[in-house]
C-alpha cells in the first residue's frame, strides 16, 4: 500500500505510518554516506534535477567527495541558487550548471553535444530528474509528456553519454524508479499519450515500470564494458514531485509526511550508494530498494524478451529522424 492508497482508505492510514516510522528507524543504520570514505577526485558526475529535493542531496554528496559535477537543470535561477548553495557548503569549486529540460528532445540532445564538446569523461551519471501528476500532454516530439520526462528524454540522454561513459570505466549509471513500477503496465501506445487513464499515479507508475526494465536491458547490453546500470526506489520522501497535485492532495501527504516519510536527503542515500559504495563495484542490472538493499523487482521487470523489445521501441522513438 502507498502513500496515495491512504489518502482512500482512511482505516489504513495510522497503521501504515506506523510502519512507515518503524521500517524508517531500523533502516537508519544499515549504510550511512557520511560514513563511507569513497573519494571522487578526479570523477566527473552527472545528476539530472539537481537543483532540488534528492537530486540536490546527491549533487551535495558528490562534491564533498570532491567529484567534478554537472547539475542538470530545467531551471537557471533554482539552477543557480542551488549551485551556490553547494559551493558554498563544500568548497568544491568544480561545480557547475547546465542547462537541460528532459521532457525535451531537441533539449537533451543539445545538453549531450555540450558535455561530450567539454567533457573528458563522465564516471557517474544519475538519472533522477522525474515528474508525478501531470495531466495529459503532448510534447513537440509527439510524446506524452510524462513519458518523456520520466524516460525516454533520460533514455536518450544515457543513450547519447554512452560512448564516453565507456571511455571512462569504470563507471556508474544509476536509474531513479520507484516501488510503483510493481503497479504499472506497458502499453507501448502509452508513449504517444493513448490508452493512458490520467487519475493520480496510473501514469508515473507505468513511466517507473519503463525506467527498470530499460536499465535491466541496459545492463546485459553493457557486459563486459565496466559500466554497471541499476534502478532504484528512493522511498516515500518529501520532494517536489507532487506539485502537479491538487492542492488536498498536497495538504495530507506534507501533513503524514511530516511525521513519517524521508526527508529528500533521506531519499538519496540508496542512489548515493549504488553510485559511491564499494561493495556496489560491479553489481549491474539489479534493482535496490529504499534502504540499499537488493530487491526483486515486479514480474514485468523481469521479463527479459520484453525488456528487448522496451528498449528497442525506446530507441526508434528518441532516433533523430
Amino acid at each position: 500500500m502507498t502513500w496515495l492508497d491512504i489518502l482512500y482508505h482512511p482505516i489504513w492510514a495510522v497503521s501504515t505510518a506506523l510502519l512507515a516510522l518503524v521500517v524508517r528507524i531500523q533502516r537508519r543504520g544499515r549504510w550511512d554516506p557520511q560514513a563511507c570514505t569513497v573519494q571522487l577526485k578526479g570523477k566527473t558526475t552527472i545528476v539530472t534535477g539537481a537543483n532540488t529535493g534528492i537530486g540536490k542531496f546527491i549533487a551535495l554528496d558528490f562534491a564533498r567527495r570532491g567529484a567534478r559535477v554537472i547539475m542538470a537543470c530545467r531551471s537557471e535561477s533554482r539552477g543557480t541558487a542551488a549551485l551556490g548553495e553547494i559551493r558554498e557548503k563544500t568548497g568544491n569549486s568544480d561545480v557547475h550548471l547546465r542547462l537541460v529540460d528532459v521532457s525535451s528532445l531537441d533539449s537533451v540532445r543539445e545538453f549531450a553535444a555540450r558535455i561530450l564538446e567539454e567533457e573528458k569523461a563522465l564516471h557517474i551519471l544519475v538519472n533522477n530528474a522525474g515528474v508525478s501528476g501531470l495531466p495529459r500532454g503532448i510534447t513537440k516530439d509527439g510524446l506524452e509528456v510524462s513519458f518523456a520526462t520520466n524516460h525516454l528524454g533520460p533514455f536518450l540522454l544515457t543513450n547519447l553519454l554512452l560512448d564516453l561513459i565507456k571511455r571512462s570505466a569504470p563507471a556508474r549509471i544509476v536509474n531513479l524508479s520507484s516501488v510503483n513500477h510493481k503497479k504499472g503496465h506497458v502499453d507501448f501506445s502509452h508513449f504517444h499519450g493513448e490508452n493512458l487513464t490520467y487519475y493520480m499515479d496510473k501514469v508515473y507508475n507505468h513511466t517507473k515500470l519503463h525506467n527498470v526494465i530499460c536499465t535491466n536491458e541496459l545492463a546485459r547490453r553493457l557486459e563486459g564494458t565496466g559500466v554497471t546500470a541499476t534502478s532504484v526506489h528512493p522511498g516515500i520522501v518529501m520532494t517536489e514531485v507532487l506539485r502537479h497535485y491538487p492542492l488536498i492532495v498536497r495538504l495530507i501527504f506534507n501533513l503524514i509526511g511530516f511525521f513519517f516519510f524521508k526527508s529528500a536527503e533521506e531519499g538519496a542515500v540508496s542512489s548515493i550508494y549504488c553510485a559511491v559504495a564499494e561493495e556496489m563495484e560491479g553489481i549491474t542490472g539489479k534493482y535496490f530498494d529504499c534502504d540499499c538493499s537488493l530487491t526483486l523487482p515486479g514480474p514485468l521487470a523481469r521479463d527479459a524478451a520484453l525488456a528487448v523489445k522496451d528498449f528497442e521501441v525506446c530507441e526508434r522513438l528518441t532516433s533523430k529522424l
